[in-house]
């Protein structure tokens, strides 16, 4: 979607990285592999972004590293827009893992609410055609530009993890997460 506002796959994943990661400095070679994408588009949307403001360059160990300009006057008004967009994907993600099947708990944690201490970005339990989740899956990770982490467990998994206290699950269920689906009972 913000593609076709920003003109460019490349400078939307750029940017993504850039904002999210603020006062980070990265390498060409090192974009290139973060955001999976080809090196000569890298260098020529990073030559835009320069021309414009948005990233400021710096020369060490014979590197160039490029940084989020944080004076750039834009740069919130941006935040925000990726983010509204990131929301728009996320909805779009919930549904269309609701439609892979019968879905009794579905949880956004980890990347989505920005807890690193969680090991899984979204936690599903009930029935699912897994095929159809891989495939939902894989398109979400490029279109966000990164990984997701998911787990995935019959009712009865979850159950008897739960009530063993299964360090795992209840490092998901005692970490910030975004309940999406609760319709899971003990007794199952």
């Amino acid at each position: 979607m913000l593609e076709r506002l920003f003109g460019s796959r490349t400078r939307v994943k750029l940017l993504r990285l850039f904002l999210t990661n603020p006062t980070t400095a990265f390498y060409v070679r090192e974009i290139s592999r973060k955001i999976n994408e080809q090196l000569n588009s890298v260098r020529r949307e990073l030559a835009n972004l320069m021309i414009l403001g948005t990233v400021t360059t710096a020369d060490h160990d014979d590197k160039k590293y490029y940084q989020l300009n944080t004076k750039f006057v834009l740069a919130e008004e941006l935040k925000a827009v990726l983010l509204k967009s990131q929301l728009l994907l996320e909805e779009d993600l919930v549904r269309r893992i609701r439609e892979s099947g019968n879905i009794r708990f579905l949880a956004l944690t980890g990347s989505f609410t920005g807890s690193k201490q969680t090991a899984t970005d979204i936690i599903l339990v009930g029935k699912v055609d897994k095929n159809l989740l891989i495939r939902t899956v894989e398109r979400f990770q490029r279109e966000l530009g990164r990984e997701i982490n998911y787990t995935l467990l019959s009712t009865r998994e979850y159950n008897e993890r739960r009530n063993l206290g299964d360090k795992f699950l209840l490092n998901i269920l005692n970490n910030p997460k975004i309940v999406v689906v609760d319709d899971i009972t003990s007794e199952e």
